[in-house]
């Protein structure tokens, strides 16, 4: 690959990135905790998770800790310590960090070639060495995967939509409309709707 091929796989990566920040703006402290699914997926968790993500996956796996001590990656955290926010931390702390990492990430993929190897210690044997190249398109996958949960999730905090901001990919059409169009689904989702 090539130095154009990273530089778009970072792009793709910070669009990711930008976009979950995003989806808190405007929202309050409750909207960006409050569990909207049955397993509780939640905004602030979602950035939290994604901090991690990134903490290890250009940190770790590329002999490159990330300086700082996260605590629901130890080993004897509780199952899902890393989605969700504890009451200690904050919409702030929570962001800050994840642009810590990000700092942290650019500074691995910037100073190593897309060749690297490293090492997933949490992957099977047969999945190892990786290159930073792979851990690049996995970790921007991952993050654009949860950015379309955050679309959802943030949808059913308070009806916002869009893909970024300035940006909503969706048609421009009025509530009235909005409304009928989920009728209209619901319609044929329970084999009411008529053809057309």
């Amino acid at each position: 690959m090539s130095d154009g091929a990273k530089a778009d796989l970072c792009r793709y990566l910070q669009e990711g990135r930008d976009a979950l920040v995003w989806k808190l703006d405007g929202l309050a402290d409750y909207d960006v905790r409050r569990p909207l699914t049955p397993t509780g997926t939640n905004l602030l968790g979602l950035i939290k998770h994604l901090a991690g993500v990134e903490a290890e996956y250009f940190g770790s796996v590329f002999d490159r800790p990330f300086r700082e001590t996260l605590s629901w990656l130890a080993p004897d955290a509780e199952p899902n310590a890393d989605m969700w926010a504890t009451p200690g931390e904050t919409r702030e702390d929570i962001i800050g960090l994840y642009r810590r990492v990000w700092a942290h990430a650019d500074e691995t993929i910037s100073r190593l070639p897309l060749t690297a190897a490293g090492v997933v210690p949490w992957w099977r044997d047969d999945s190892n060495p990786v290159t930073l190249a792979r851990i690049l398109v996995h970790v921007t996958a991952e993050t654009h995967r949860h950015a379309g949960h955050a679309d959802i999730v943030r949808e059913l905090a308070d009806g916002s939509a869009g893909h970024r901001d300035g940006y909503s990919n969706l048609p421009a059409e009025d509530q009235a409309w909005w409304g009928n169009y989920y009728n209209r689904l619901e319609a044929v989702a329970r084999g009411e709707g008529t053809q057309g």
